[in-house]
């Protein structure tokens, strides 16, 4: 098995879908690991430590041309995946239709790490969680060092100065990482999700949970869509933790579909000069209704952040985590033959949008208007058709 791992053609993508330890790993199974050139200098892993473990270091088209192919983000470039490779990594196959489109007209597998099923089995697989893990991270910091406060209370000979406020929206995990770094920090922190069962996680971080409306969850374990009598309750309940707050991280997502607005324009306009939001959803429209992604957004002195990509920005860590989710992953393919996409397994058959030719993902297929499958597709063995 040929294996190749992608330098990221994403503007500003900085991680690397494979460190030399988990090169290493993959050689051990006796497949050839086949490293774009400067894939993984940004993250600090040069191509040298590549090559220490045995990985040899190729030009893209070569990295492309293998029979499975790791990225973070799809490549711009698809002419070189051959037909019966696998692609595996950031595909957005539930909004992406034209990607879809095209890896299943090239006839590759196409495994996306966001389907994973989000099940105690797939923990060690689950990159959606890994990557909001370090987002939280990294968006408890960006707010901390846009503030004009301190976060910490300090008892000083000039006197004592109270400790920030910290209001976290959304308690999956980049919010409970946010409450936990925002607490190291010395923020008094408060943090409301629509899921009731969330309170006592929050509480369990030293957080204070903020009394709203909550519902429970769908059955991939997100929030279901609120109504609009819901969210404006909602709203109405956040409005004064918001003007008090003197930073505010978001963090609401729905897969497929756009983000809850839970901060409107009025509230942003109640809040005093200097504050800070931090919104992680403006990519998928937004939590806050000024935020727009990537971009700094000042209203009446509020400072609005809408980063898309967080996890880049600490790429050596966030590479090193991702690329674990990828070993776990491909051990569950693994065979005495290479390499096999067993669609009946509950999590590769859940990962694999496309295969064969076809769209096997439900979610993918309606995306794209396809009938629903009347009979399941069959397997595959060694990376390539039946």
């Amino acid at each position: 098995m040929q294996l190749g791992i992608l330098s990221e053609s994403t503007p500003g993508e900085r991680r690397v879908a494979a460190t030399p330890q988990t090169a290493a790993t993959f050689i051990e199974w006796g497949w050839q690991v086949d490293v774009e050139s400067g894939a993984g200098t940004e993250a600090g892993f040069p191509d040298r430590q590549f090559t220490e473990v045995g990985a040899n270091i190729v030009d893209g088209a070569t990295a492309r041309n293998a029979d499975i192919v790791l990225c973070v983000n799809a490549p711009s470039q698809m002419g070189d995946l051959k037909s019966g490779s696998a692609l595996v990594g950031f595909l957005d196959p539930f909004v992406d239709g034209e990607l879809i489109t095209t890896l299943r007209d090239r006839g590759v597998s196409a495994l996306a790490v966001e389907a994973i099923p989000r099940t105690t089995l797939a923990q060690s697989m689950d990159a959606l969680s890994s990557q909001a893990n370090i987002g939280g991270y990294a968006a408890a910091l960006l707010a901390a060092s846009s503030s004009p406060k301190l976060l910490p209370m300090m008892v000083t000979a000039a006197g004592t100065i109270p400790p920030s406020r910290a209001l976290i929206l959304g308690v999956g995990v980049a919010g409970l990482q946010a409450i936990a770094t925002a607490r190291r920090l010395g923020a008094i922190v408060y943090a409301y999700d629509i899921r009731p069962e969330t309170k006592e996680q929050v509480e369990s971080l030293g957080a204070k949970f903020v009394a709203a409306p909550t519902q429970e969850m769908d059955e991939g374990g997100y929030a279901k869509e609120v109504g609009q009598d819901t969210q404006a309750a909602q709203q109405a309940a956040l409005a004064s933790h918001v003007a008090e707050s003197d930073m505010v991280i978001t963090t609401a997502q729905i897969p497929g579909r756009p983000a809850p607005l839970l901060v409107t324009d009025e509230m942003v306009a109640a809040m005093m000069p200097g504050s800070v939001i931090v919104d992680m959803a403006a990519g998928s429209g937004g939590n806050v209704a000024p935020s727009a992604p990537d971009t700094m957004v000042d209203v009446g002195g509020v400072h609005i952040y809408g980063p898309t990509n967080l996890p880049a920005q600490i790429p050596h860590d966030s590479s090193r985590m991702y690329a674990r989710n990828l070993v776990a992953l491909l051990e569950r393919t693994r065979t005495d033959e290479g390499f096999q996409i067993d669609l009946e397994d509950e999590i590769i058959g859940g990962t694999t949008i496309t295969h064969n030719g076809d769209v096997v993902h439900p979610r993918s297929r309606q995306l794209l208007g396809l009938p629903d499958l009347a009979v399941e597709p069959t397997q595959t063995a060694e990376g390539g058709d039946e």
